[in-house]
C-alpha cells in the first residue's frame, strides 16, 4: 500500500473483532493456487476456526503448532479452494511477500479480544 488508509473512528475499530488463538493443526494446502497452509486455530470460548494462510516462506507446519497468534474472527466465511475460511490470521507483509505472523510474547488465554 502506498497510500495511507482514510482515518476511521474508534467506533469503526471496535467493529473489528480481533482475538488471540493458538494454532492446533497445520498442513500443506495443495489445492490452493499459491503456496499456503490450512490452519485450525483454537479461540477458546469461540471454538476452533479454520483458515488458510500464505505463510510458507518463513514457517513450516511443525513450527506453527502451538504458536499463539491474533486473527480477525468476524469476517464472513470465505470459500478458498476446498475449505471455508472462518478467520483471517494477521501478519506483517515483508519483502517478496513473506509474511511474519503477529504473535504474543507472553501466553494469554485463547479468545481474548485485542483492542
Amino acid at each position: 500500500m502506498n497510500e495511507m488508509a482514510k482515518n476511521l473512528s474508534w467506533h469503526d475499530f471496535e467493529k473489528v473483532d480481533i482475538r488471540t488463538g493458538t494454532i492446533v493443526q497445520a498442513e500443506a494446502f495443495a489445492e490452493a493456487k499459491k503456496p499456503a497452509y490450512k490452519l485450525h486455530i483454537d479461540f477458546g470460548p469461540l471454538g476452533i476456526k479454520k483458515t488458510s494462510a500464505q505463510i510458507t516462506v518463513l514457517y513450516s507446519t511443525e513450527e506453527l503448532i502451538g504458536k499463539q497468534v491474533v486473527a480477525v474472527v468476524n469476517f464472513p466465511d470465505k470459500q478458498i479452494a476446498n475449505i471455508q475460511s472462518e478467520c483471517l490470521i494477521l501478519g506483517a507483509l515483508g519483502d517478496n511477500k513473506a509474511i511474519t505472523l503477529l504473535t504474543l510474547d507472553k501466553g494469554v488465554e485463547n479468545g481474548l479480544r485485542i483492542g
